[in-house]
C-alpha cells in the first residue's frame, strides 16, 4: 500500500534510544518518500490525538515512533478510525513493531511504506477492565518487575538494585494468581500468568518457581520481556480466561509493559482490534 495523503507523526523522546538526531533522520526519511509529517507530536509535551481529531483533519496515516506502552495508548485511543497506522520501532523492546515488521529499522520500514510494500494486518487484542493489550498481559506479583525495568531505563542503579531485591521477595511471597475459568495449571496459582493474543487464540502461560534461583531467572526474563527464558507451564490457547487472586487482594498487572492494578478477579477476553496496522511481508 503506497504512501498517500496527510500523515501525522507521534514520537516519544523519553523512549528507548530516541533523541533529536533519530527523530530528524526519521522525518527526513518520510520527506524523501513524499510523506513529510503535517504534524509531529511529542507525547511527552502534547496530548495523543483521538479518532475525532484525525478525522477532522483528514489524516490518512498515523506514524508512531514510540515504545510499546505509548503505542498501546495511541492505538487504543483511535479504534474505529479507518486510516492507516505505521508503527516504527522507537522504544526499548518494540515487541509490537517487531511482530509487524521483524527486525527492520524505522528507515527501512518507511522505505517499504513509500514503495507500497506494506499491507494492513488483521490483529487480535486482549480486553480487560484495566485496558486493552496489543502484545501481552502479565497478571500477578511478578508484574512488579516492570518497575525494576523502569529504574534501569532511568539509570537509577542503586534504586534499581533495591527494587530488584523487593521484586524477588514479592514474586516469591505475593498473592498467587489462580486461573479459575477454565481451570488451568497449578491449583495454588502462579506468580505470573501471561496472556498473549495470537491468530488461533489467546495463549496462556503460567510462571511459577520452586526456589530463589528460579525467581531470579524469572525476573531476568521479565526484565528482558522474553518470557520464554523463564520457567513456565504452557496452558494452551483460549478465547476467555478468568483469573483470581489467591487471597482476594487486587491483582498486579503489566499491560504491554505498563503497570496497572486490577481487582481481586479479572476476566481477559480475545477480541479483534479495530485499527488498521500496516505490516511488512514476512514481518
Amino acid at each position: 500500500m503506497a504512501a498517500t495523503g496527510t500523515l501525522w507523526l507521534i514520537a516519544n523522546h523519553a523512549s528507548g534510544s530516541n533523541d533529536d538526531a533519530a527523530l530528524d533522520r526519521l522525518i527526513a526519511a518520510l520527506a524523501e518518500i513524499g510523506s513529510k509529517p503535517a504534524r509531529a507530536i511529542d507525547c511527552q509535551t502534547g496530548d495523543l490525538p483521538g479518532r475525532a481529531a484525525l478525522e477532522r483533519h483528514d489524516v490518512a496515516a498515523l506514524a508512531l515512533f514510540t515504545g510499546d506502552g505509548t503505542a498501546n495508548a495511541a492505538i487504543t485511543a483511535i479504534e474505529g478510525w479507518t486510516g492507516l497506522v505505521l508503527l516504527l520501532p522507537g522504544g526499548t523492546a518494540n515487541l509490537l513493531a517487531r511482530s509487524l515488521h521483524g527486525d527492520r529499522s524505522a528507515e527501512q520500514i518507511v522505505a517499504d511504506y513509500g514503495a507500497g510494500a506494506l499491507r494492513p494486518v488483521a490483529r487480535s487484542c486482549i480486553r480487560s477492565s484495566q485496558g486493552t493489550a496489543l502484545i501481552e498481559v502479565l497478571a500477578g506479583p511478578g508484574a512488579i518487575w516492570s518497575e525494576v525495568r523502569e529504574g534501569m531505563r532511568e539509570g537509577a542503579i542503586g534504586e534499581t538494585a533495591n527494587r530488584a531485591v523487593e521484586a524477588v521477595k514479592q514474586s516469591a511471597t505475593g498473592p498467587m494468581v489462580i486461573i479459575a475459568d477454565p481451570a488451568l495449571g497449578r491449583d495454588a496459582g502462579y506468580a505470573g500468568v501471561r496472556l498473549a493474543p495470537e491468530p488461533d487464540g489467546m495463549t496462556v502461560d503460567g510462571y511459577g518457581a520452586d526456589n530463589a534461583g528460579d525467581y531470579i531467572k524469572q525476573g531476568i526474563a521479565l526484565l528482558k520481556r522474553d518470557f520464554r527464558e523463564g520457567p513456565h507451564d504452557e496452558l494452551g490457547a483460549h478465547s476467555e480466561v478468568l483469573c483470581r487472586s489467591a487471597d482476594g487482594s487486587p491483582i498486579a498487572l503489566m499491560i504491554d509493559g505498563e503497570r496497572r492494578t486490577g481487582s481481586g478477579e479479572e476476566r481477559f477476553s480475545l477480541a479483534p482490534l479495530g485499527v488498521n496496522l500496516l505490516g511488512s511481508p514476512g514481518g
